[in-house]
């Protein structure tokens, strides 16, 4: 379990290739972590974690098919892992046949599949939720507060339970979601906050709060129909929907009878080339082609 971080780590330790040396020039206490990732925020993570502390391992979910191809590949955390020197364990199935009691901590970071209770009890596992806890609990946090027209939102460091991240709170830090934030820029900033409050808990053990249930909300999975545009509703939902679906996996509806996902968008103005549902369309991408403006798309018709 947390131990307040008794492992010292020599002043001559060498690091492995592309990761700094975490040793100190007084041979400074030094947390040994695991990480737990496998998207792009947990890969976010990582990367800012090895800056600054020994990262033992990274627990990741198994390759599978991705892009267009559908071709098996490694998910964004691995890549990072990889091109950090940091070991890579993929269990194909997360037991207690996994030991993870070799660190001071587990940082878990959109990894994709609940802990086991079984593993919960080797160490300390810290969860990294993109949401201000508990408002979004659940597998979409960004994409639903953007969604629900949130103007703000935050991240909560929390330890890991058995209930769905409904656990104590260390740290929690909001931020503004700006009227042209969409996902990746939500996530971006996340990460970063996200490195800066784990740094302050990995310092010493850290302390933590009861999770109010007053307040809670659920960020539901994201389904096929949280794609859909559907052009009778209004140009604020359908933007927020846009936002949030980007630039990711993309929101999309029919235009003039052709599908279209629509990668980004604003309110529409006079002599706006692209339009639908009280919007112009800024970036749009016909099926089986590339990403494209609004307006190339227009002369590809035209021509």
């Amino acid at each position: 379990m947390f131990n307040g971080f008794d492992r010292s780590v020599p002043t001559d330790a060498r690091a492995k290739p592309g990761r700094p040396d975490v040793g100190t020039a007084s041979g400074a206490l030094v947390p040994k972590v695991g990480v737990a990732a496998t998207a792009p925020l947990g890969a976010d993570v990582l990367e800012r974690l090895a800056q600054e502390h020994e990262v033992a391992f990274l627990l990741t979910r198994p390759d599978r098919p991705r892009g267009r191809g559908r071709k098996v590949g490694a998910g964004p955390a691995k890549e990072t892992a990889e091109r950090l020197g940091i070991d890579v364990c993929q269990p194909e199935r997360l037991d207690e046949s996994v030991d993870v009691g070799g660190v001071d901590a587990m940082v878990v970071a959109a990894y994709g599949a609940l802990i086991p209770e079984s593993l919960l009890e080797q160490t300390l596992w810290l969860n990294v939720h993109p949401s201000l806890l508990p408002r979004w609990r659940g597998a979409a946090p960004v994409e639903r507060a953007i969604m629900a027209g949130d103007r703000e939102t935050g991240v909560t460091i929390h330890r890991t339970i058995p209930e769905l991240d409904a656990g104590p709170i260390a740290a929690q830090r909001a931020f503004p979601i700006g009227p042209d934030d969409d996902a990746g820029a939500v996530y971006a900033k996340a990460g970063a906050i996200a490195a800066e409050l784990l740094a302050e808990i990995l310092s010493g053990p850290p302390r933590f709060r009861p999770q109010p249930e007053e307040g809670a909300t659920y960020a539901e999975r994201l389904s096929s129909a949280d794609r859909e545009l559907d052009w009778n509703r209004s140009p604020t939902e359908l933007l927020n929907r846009i936002r949030a679906l980007s630039p990711h996996i993309g929101a999309k509806g029919p235009v003039d009878g052709r599908m279209l996902i629509v990668w980004r968008a604003a309110p529409a103005e006079p002599g706006a080339a692209l339009m639908a549902g009280g919007l112009e369309l800024l970036d749009v991408q016909p099926e089986g082609r590339r990403r494209m403006s609004g307006e190339e798309y227009l002369r590809g018709l035209r021509a």
